[in-house]
């Protein structure tokens, strides 16, 4: 696929250890010729842990994009006037963040900018990161299951014996699940093995 004019919002929610897995696919749809925005979460703007720190990760990612970080409320609603974002993703999709879409809450720029995507009736593609993907979180993700203009990136369980509830998608597919979104197809099989 040309990437050549398309502009993607690449949207990182708190899940602090799947960051360093998602910076080559950024890197990816750069490459590619997209120009990536970025917009964050409140998690990554402030919070340093045994994965990085907030700086360091805010640095990449203004870094590899050539673009401000999107991080608020107000810098995210005028994505839906403008039409700017061609597909959203958000990767990785917490269970916080998933909950929060699914049920129609808007607390920070990656729901904001979300919502505005969805108002433009445009895809969006959610790559879940969630401990309790199989616990309580399985009824807000069957929510976004059919939820129209909203994809997943292929997704599993990464750990079944010690976090059975845990599902994480395959980063390496979102550059292919956003592909899929743009020509309104979910990409399949949705239920796949991680290594």
């Amino acid at each position: 696929m040309n990437w050549n004019g398309l502009t993607v919002g690449y949207a990182l929610s708190g899940s602090h250890c799947t960051f360093a897995e998602v910076m080559p696919q950024i890197q990816r749809f750069v490459d590619a010729g997209a120009d990536v925005v970025p917009i964050v979460t409140q998690s990554l703007m402030t919070t340093d842990t045994r994965f990085g720190t907030a700086a360091e990760w805010r640095r990449q990612l203004t870094e590899i994009t050539g673009n401000e970080i999107i991080s608020t409320v107000v810098q995210a609603e005028p994505l839906g006037p403008s039409k700017r974002l061609d597909v959203m993703l958000i990767a990785p999709c917490t269970g916080n963040t998933t909950s929060k879409l699914a049920n129609a809450l808007t607390d920070g720029a990656v729901l904001m900018a979300a919502k505005a995507q969805m108002r433009n009736g445009r895809p969006v593609v959610l790559a879940i990161s969630t401990n309790d993907g199989l616990g309580l979180n399985m009824a807000n993700i069957a929510k976004l299951m059919v939820a129209k203009n909203i994809y997943f990136v292929p997704f599993g369980q990464d750990d079944p014996v010690n976090k059975p509830n845990s599902l994480v998608a395959r980063m390496d597919l979102v550059m292919e699940a956003c592909e899929h979104a743009l020509q309104g197809r979910q990409m399949q099989p949705v239920l796949v093995e991680r290594a």
